[in-house]
């Protein structure tokens, strides 16, 4: 038998165990039974985002962003249609600097958007500037 994957629950922030081969069968949290992958990005507060990437054994995609950024804001669109191809190979987050200032500040971002990808807690890809979906998607297939 396969370890079981952690995945932390995107609604409850519950870790659950599920085997590998059923994170594509609409596997749903233990608690509070909704799905664990919804092929949305996942906006997330530096409190969830230390959980997230403490507990979870998913690469996590994060797409360091702010309101104001007019790249950024074009960037969403594609990033969305990339939850819904990674899934679940990976999950994808937002994390808006203006809200999480002492995050961004210790994962060194000084430009936006700024994607990370990070992989059992550690960083191990990074790239800044927009991308359309089909550039996104290779850049993180490429990544993982």
């Amino acid at each position: 038998m396969t370890q079981a994957v952690h995945i932390v629950c995107p609604r409850c922030d519950a870790v659950n165990r599920v085997p590998p081969e059923r994170l594509g069968e609409d596997a749903k949290c233990g608690k509070c039974h909704t799905p664990l992958f919804a092929g949305v990005p996942l906006a997330l507060d530096e409190g969830r985002f230390a959980k997230h990437l403490g507990r979870s054994d998913l690469p996590l995609v994060v797409d360091f962003w702010a309101p104001w950024c007019a790249p950024c804001r074009a960037m969403a669109p594609a990033f969305e249609a990339v939850a819904r191809r990674i899934e679940p190979k990976a999950r994808l987050i937002k994390v808006n600097t203006e809200e999480a200032q002492g995050l961004a500040t210790r994962q060194g971002i000084r430009s936006i958007p700024t994607l990370v990808i990070f992989r059992g807690g550690r960083e191990v890809a990074r790239t800044s500037g927009g991308m359309d979906v089909g550039a996104l998607e290779n850049w993180i297939r490429r990544s993982l």
